[in-house]
């Protein structure tokens, strides 16, 4: 098959080292001479390409280069089983050293792709293939316990089973020929089957059990870090990696935490910062957009990542002396509306910065007296206290997670719903007097008692325009049992006061005059994560139906002042404004 200049050849066979043969499409612009290859290994059918949000394979192949779009094991056209993480790394490999034999090419492969088809990136780079020059891993963690599956203990309950069942569970039904199997399926997600989860326990949801989605079941009786999920990690193999990578990510994508992380991590042990770099937008998982949720970015908000990827192939590939200096970093600000640039994440200039959390008693819901200040507590005031209700938990409003709106909420969203209730804690700063650039982590330290034997703490940072508008920037959520490891969950002692430290996440926002941030504290955020049921019972295992109530209490005193620290930097705004 030909046009535009690109020939096609489909379903090539890939052969891997146990015998499996996977399959893929090559693309090859009609012109002489031995080109460089780009790689996309993908889940999700390599005729698609995740052509969602990328040009199509025949853009980068009329731009000079062999593409090789590739279904991984057990996907699509290519054979096996499919079992996530476990065989990306040694097929990775073989792939990338295929793709380097393909005739009239020169050897030398990059790699693109994002979510799982950035997974398959990183973990082929942890064997280190000859033939690997570059990668541009987009949107993608450094850990698929804590970060994929699950977040501080707690399980990612809308991204995980929507994101099994819709990318996943109903394409392999329809290529066994299980019709109305897939079609089942389709018409419970369109119901609204996230709402309906916590009806049974998901071991026995007759729409997990029907699906087909094995695995799932693997990673819900595996709910701590243990030998499972480290070996297929990328934690402790991270040091392996070696070739120059473009991190893609974005402040509203669920793993844009590991996405900074890994970043960070590859910079400080690779011989120069120039082959790691690292771009943030303003993005949801998908689509990468300047509409995001509620909010329009802008025109500099508008997704130019493939001209991006280009260039830096261009580079690496080809051997193209970049056309400008640029900074490792580039981050979109939101508020400001426009990209800056770093050396390093987070930016060198910014400080920590801390707000203690005061209030006389009644910080519950917007109407309450909740105050964020820069003073800690003097005295011995009284705790704020509310009662957690597993059967009503509190509704998600935007926030980061994957991969449709439709069945799992994400993005910047009002909170006027979830601040109106009185399980949810809000704390205001005074409006600020001068405009101040948020960039960096934010966490939480939590001084709370339960009585119960477990339970959860979520904390959201918010931003308050002048007219009162609040809309969500970043959140975090600690699961009691993990507070001290999420490889040995301790059961509480209840009514004892613990200290808990919350990773609230990383944003980059200008907050101006005039404006204020806010903090939620509350136990639940569904089905964001999955309701805890306060009894100690496994993700797996939890039925609502045996539920028990918990009395909340979050101190704030001089033997326990509670404080939020966040990274600013003062007086930074600007009237230019510079693309990514």
């Amino acid at each position: 098959m030909t046009g535009g200049g690109v020939a096609v050849e489909r379903d090539v066979e890939v052969p891997m080292r146990d015998g499996t043969s996977l399959r893929a499409d090559v693309h090859r612009p009609r012109t002489g001479g031995d080109l460089p290859v780009l790689l996309h290994r993908t889940p999700y059918d390599k005729t698609f390409a995740q052509t969602n949000v990328y040009q199509h394979p025949a853009w980068y192949a009329a731009h000079g280069y062999v593409v090789v779009a590739c279904d991984v094991r057990g996907r699509f056209a290519s054979d096996g089983r499919f079992d996530p993480f476990r065989h990306e790394a040694a097929d990775g490999f073989d792939s990338i050293e295929w793709a380097a034999r393909l005739p009239g090419t020169t050897g030398r492969v990059g790699t693109y792709g994002f979510s799982y088809a950035g997974a398959t990136q990183l973990l082929a780079a942890t064997e280190a293939p000859p033939a690997l020059a570059c990668m541009a891993p987009a949107m993608t963690p450094d850990d698929f316990y804590d970060g994929w599956c699950y977040r501080g203990g707690a399980f990612q309950l809308a991204f995980v089973v929507s994101w099994c069942l819709e990318a996943l569970a109903i394409p392999e039904l329809l290529r066994r020929g299980e019709r109305e199997a897939a079609r089942r399926v389709a018409v419970e997600l369109r119901r609204g089957a996230m709402t309906l989860i916590g009806d049974h326990p998901l071991q026995d949801h007759p729409l997990l059990r029907d699906a087909g989605v094995e695995w799932l079941f693997d990673w819900l009786e595996h709910d701590t870090r243990d030998p499972y999920w480290s070996d297929v990690g990328l934690l402790r193999r991270a040091g392996a990696i070696d070739v120059p990578c473009l991190h893609i990510g974005g402040w509203y994508d669920t793993f844009v935490e590991g996405t900074l992380r890994l970043h960070g991590a590859l910079r400080e042990r690779g011989r120069d910062p120039e082959r790691q770099r690292l771009v943030v937008g303003p993005w949801l998982h998908v689509p990468w957009s300047r509409r995001v949720g509620i909010r329009d970015f802008g025109s500099e908000a508008a997704n130019a990542i493939d001209e991006l990827q280009l260039r830096w192939f261009d580079r690496w590939l080809k051997d193209a002396a970049p056309a400008t200096a640029e900074d490792p970093v580039k981050y979109f600000v939101m508020g400001e509306d426009a990209w800056r640039s770093a050396a390093t994440w987070p930016p060198p200039e910014v400080e920590a910065r801390t707000f203690y959390l005061h209030s006389s008693g009644r910080a519950l819901s917007d109407s309450g007296d909740g105050r964020l200040r820069p003073d800690a507590p003097q005295d011995d005031g009284r705790p704020d206290v509310f009662v957690y209700l597993p059967g009503l938990p509190v509704p998600s409003a935007g926030g980061r997670s994957c991969c449709s709106a439709g069945s799992s909420p994400m993005g910047p969203a009002c909170q006027c719903e979830v601040e109106g209730r009185n399980d949810v804690l809000v704390y205001t700063t005074a409006p600020f007097a001068e405009p101040t650039l948020l960039a960096g982590p934010a966490h939480l330290a939590l001084f709370a008692a339960t009585d119960r034997v477990d339970t959860d703490w979520t904390a959201k940072l918010v931003h308050v325009d002048a007219e009162g508008k609040a809309i969500n920037l970043c959140g975090g959520i600690v699961r009691a049992r993990f507070r001290e490891s999420l490889e040995h969950p301790e059961p509480l002692t209840p009514g004892e006061v613990v200290r808990y430290r919350i990773d609230v996440g990383t944003t980059a926002m200008l907050v101006r005059a005039g404006e204020a941030l806010r903090l939620e504290v509350s136990s639940s955020e569904h089905p964001t994560y999955d309701a805890n049921v306060n009894t100690g019972a496994a993700s797996l295992t939890a039925d609502v139906f045996d539920a028990l109530p918990a009395t909340q209490r979050v101190y704030h005193d001089v033997l326990r002042p509670s404080h939020l620290i966040v990274h600013v930097a003062a007086g930074q705004v600007r009237d230019a404004h510079q693309p990514a």
